[in-house]
């Protein structure tokens, strides 16, 4: 994997937030997941993003070893990031796993448990000289740094500005995602080149036209690359009506997905489109059921071969 530190500009670009595979017993199939990021791999994507999606809130220390040495493995090129946390004492459990790899950055989960905006910039910047690495900030709601808004985003300032901080992965959902006065109100305190849109393809245009971020997550690309690296090279060039036709083939896989569940529709997507046998999820998610499987597999395999057909296409 990659090691070197981290500079604004590597956020441009493409993170997609793959799946974890696992076998007959539960354990983390490494063999099968590295299929995935081979896939990604092909589609000319190098950034790969281990959080949600691999259900890494739930892993033991012992998984979680595991995975920092598989992924501290893999191609030189690689920009690997794997997430830590989300609570105080896990993350701090974490650290010192992180400090043995140098990681050019982790991200921390969002923690749902009592906080406040000084308190968790306190265990921020912890737990990051803890693990003596660098932290993404992920933002999933506007109360993640606590009730008192502007607190929060001054205390996400502050751990930007001094360094504590080198990139924020924003995913609060709106209705309307060109209308978003508190990520106006983030752009006001950090730099836009460290804040990458979090949520996938649907906000990407968006995100991208109307606040000039520089690149997006995605779980839907992990079975679609070259579509989703499509999509980001007609944002940057502002080709926003073609690339409004290519984010189009996602929304069926994302409407199964934020209806039934990101994280565990994409892991059974996974493996029906073919990529890899992601296997059973680790408890505490149940798999999706017999009747939603059916109608996944369809739109799974239409993705995949519209990705097929779009890896022969030059942007």
């Amino acid at each position: 994997m990659r090691t070197k530190a981290i500079e604004s500009s590597d956020w441009q670009g493409v993170f997609p937030v793959p799946p974890l595979a696992r076998n007959a017993s539960g354990a983390i199939d490494f063999q099968e997941s590295e299929k995935i990021v081979r896939h990604i791999a092909a589609g000319g994507i190098r950034n790969f993003l281990y959080g949600g999606n691999a259900f890494l809130y739930h892993l033991t220390l012992k998984e979680y070893e595991a995975l920092l040495e598989w992924l501290s493995g893999l191609d030189k090129e690689f920009f690997c990031i794997p997430s830590a946390g989300p609570s105080y004492g896990r993350a701090m459990d974490q650290a010192p796993l992180l400090a043995k790899y140098g990681f050019p950055c982790v991200m921390l989960l969002p923690c749902g448990d009592p906080r406040d905006a000084a308190g968790l910039e306190r265990g921020y910047r912890t737990f990051a000289e803890a693990a003596k690495t660098p932290l993404i900030v992920y933002l999933k709601e506007e109360s993640n740094f606590g009730n008192d808004r502007p607190a929060g985003l001054d205390a996400v300032g502050r751990l930007v500005k001094d360094g504590i901080c080198v990139g924020i992965k924003y995913a609060v959902v709106r209705e309307n995602p060109s209308e978003d006065a508190y990520l106006e109100r983030l752009l006001h305190r950090v730099e836009r080149a460290k804040v990458i849109s979090g949520i996938g393809e649907r906000p990407a245009i968006a995100h991208m036209r109307d606040f000039r971020l520089p690149g997006f997550t995605t779980g839907s690309g992990c079975v679609a690359p070259n579509l989703s690296r499509m999509l980001f090279e007609l944002n940057k060039a502002g080709q926003w009506e073609a690339a409004g036709a290519v984010r189009q083939q996602f929304l069926g896989l994302e409407d199964l997905r934020d209806g039934w569940g990101p994280a565990r529709v994409l892991h059974a997507a996974t493996e029906l489109a073919g990529i890899a046998a992601t296997g059973p999820i680790a408890p505490y998610v149940s798999p999706i059921r017999k009747e939603q499987s059916e109608k996944l597999a369809d739109v799974s395999k239409e993705l995949a071969e519209a990705d097929r057909k779009a890896a022969a296409v030059s942007v």
